[in-house]
């Protein structure tokens, strides 16, 4: 009997230290992800990108959509791909002549899910898959290209290329996979009303 009153007493003991010891570990986790993450942050529902050609993107959330800082009354679309995935590869040419066909009307982002990526790749990308639209490579695509498919329901393992486009912050349309460009095209003729 007292054999078995120390074992509950040790066992109770080691519980109480393995608690402690993995409450601490996730505490300390989440309070420097916290901070690093409000270092990079302008606020709460704003993200700043930076793309392959340097420049600053701010992206700003309002109400359930999106919005590209001085692209009033255009159309952004959202691209959110990967340089390893075959249907990414093939929308890029698509999306670049949807930039080529409304250059004074429509914003195409192309948002990498790929965490520390080299521009390298990204420009190797651009030129083997005719990207010619404006490619972003920033500690805050993750964080962008989440709050995007949350918006649009698709859960938490959401499928690549994911486009979601948006005029004024209000949702047009967004597409799942590889997109025919004429669905594409027919939503911004009639975001645009033509």
């Amino acid at each position: 009997h007292k054999v078995k009153k120390m074992l509950k007493k040790y066992i109770f003991s080691i519980s109480l230290i393995l608690t402690v010891l993995f409450q601490g570990c996730s505490d300390n986790k989440e309070k420097s992800a916290t901070a690093s993450s409000v270092n990079d942050l302008v606020s709460k529902n704003e993200y700043v990108l930076t793309g392959i050609d340097n420049k600053q993107y701010i992206v700003s959330k309002e109400g359930e959509g999106f919005v590209l800082k001085g692209s009033k009354d255009k159309i952004v679309i959202f691209d959110i791909f990967a340089t390893w995935c075959p249907p990414c590869r093939a929308t890029a040419k698509h999306l670049t002549s949807i930039q080529n066909k409304y250059k004074d009307d429509v914003i195409v982002i192309g948002i990498t899910i790929e965490d520390s990526i080299e521009n390298s790749k990204l420009e190797e990308f651009s030129k083997k898959y005719d990207a010619s639209y404006i490619l972003v490579n920033s500690k805050q695509n993750r964080r962008l290209s989440d709050a995007i498919v949350k918006e649009l329901n698709l859960g938490d393992r959401y499928p690549i290329p994911t486009m979601a486009m948006y005029k004024d912050a209000k949702l047009v349309n967004h597409y799942v996979g590889a997109t025919q460009e004429e669905f594409i095209d027919s939503d911004i003729k009639s975001a645009l009303g033509r």
